[in-house]
């Protein structure tokens, strides 16, 4: 009887655990970006998954040129001058082996669309951001830092 509670027991605890560990093979979740030149973290983005298809959505600007609360001044369409702020930023990524392809980017701050990768790393505690226009070769690259 005694092994049968231990069993029940380690079976609850490895069933708690499987969510946080879950968490850590996939973007979906809260991520801190930070800035690729001053290294300082510029925004709360969160990555939602819709029928496999991943999304990311501005949830909080910390550091904006343009002052609290920025505005997308430089974006085209249904974005101009809108806040950036609960704006979605990121779409239509789909699993692609070891990374997520296929969607495209904004970088609120030129208005600019790019086709977009990204891989987990460091235990998917990090997430590499790679903006590109044409071949993937060519491009610049975040990284993201998990914010959970």
């Amino acid at each position: 009887m005694k092994h049968l509670i231990r069993t029940a027991a380690a079976l609850a605890f490895a069933t708690a655990a499987l969510p946080a560990l879950a968490a850590t093979d996939t973007p979906v979740g809260k991520w801190k970006t930070i800035d690729d030149k001053t290294h300082e973290v510029k925004s709360i983005v969160e990555i939602t998954d819709h029928n496999g298809l991943l999304e990311g959505k501005v949830l909080e600007v910390l550091k904006s040129d343009e002052g609290p609360h920025p505005l997308c001044k430089e974006c085209d369409g249904d974005r101009k001058n809108k806040p950036i702020e609960g704006m979605t930023i990121m779409w239509g990524l789909k699993k692609d082996g070891d990374q997520w392809s296929g969607g495209q980017i904004l970088d609120p701050a030129k208005g600019k669309i790019y086709k977009v990768t990204l891989k987990l790393e460091d235990g998917g505690k990090k997430l590499d951001v790679h903006g590109y226009i044409g071949f993937s070769l060519i491009g610049r690259s975040q990284e993201w830092v998990r914010a959970e």
